[in-house]
């Protein structure tokens, strides 16, 4: 069994912080998603800065993190909440140039992307990261562990959503991860290939259920 952990919607400097501490006491290495507008604060870079010397991927989660692409049909909105974005990022940016889409409450449907924003990231050749588990660790912030575990039981690889915010889940971090242990999991950095339709600009797989009808 394989787990891959991925934390999206910061850096958030304490939290962030936090989870890099454990991660490095357990010498687990993963992906942060950031929100471009969080790197604004010298605070929040700092700590990218961190992540990504520690050898934990940084990929973007959009300028905001407050318009899901099928929602809307600006064709400005791909390059400022993907493009602007990639730019705050800058010299941090994996090679493959991962980005993340935001969906609400974690949900793959037909509002997370759009023409326009795959037309872009194609043409830019971004890698599109997706998940497979998301054990809603921002609204259950002390019950995500017993639901992730018992999640990533079900699958032989789990691409894990978690969020270093402020509400107290990555807290319960330390627990998560010695249940990992207890199943016998294999904590690994790399993608499962199913959760990766895009790779360097070049479709992998069908995104026709992620599209506007």
């Amino acid at each position: 069994m394989k787990v891959t952990l991925t934390f999206d919607n910061g850096p958030t400097a304490p939290v962030t912080a936090q989870v890099l501490d454990v991660l490095a006491r357990h010498r687990i290495r993963s992906t942060f998603f950031v929100v471009g507008e969080n790197l604004k604060q010298a605070e929040n870079r700092a700590v990218a800065e961190r992540a990504a010397a520690e050898g934990h991927w940084i990929g973007n989660h959009t300028l905001t993190h407050t318009v899901q692409f099928g929602d809307t049909d600006d064709p400005r909105v791909p390059e400022r909440e993907i493009g602007e974005a990639q730019r705050l990022i800058g010299e941090l940016a994996h090679p493959d140039r991962l980005f993340r889409p935001y969906g609400g409450g974690g949900v793959l449907d037909r509002r997370l992307l759009s023409p326009a924003a795959v037309a872009y990231l194609q043409q830019n050749a971004f890698t599109t990261v997706l998940w497979n588990s998301v054990p809603h660790d921002w609204d259950d912030p002390d019950g995500w562990t017993e639901r992730c575990l018992a999640d990533v039981a079900t699958r032989d690889w789990s691409l894990v959503v978690l969020h270093d915010l402020p509400t107290g889940a990555m807290d319960h971090l330390p627990r998560f991860l010695a249940g990992l242990h207890t199943l016998d999991a294999d904590i690994v950095q790399d993608f499962p290939p199913h959760c990766v339709p895009l790779h360097r600009g070049r479709l992998e797989h069908s995104i026709g259920h992620l599209l506007p009808c």
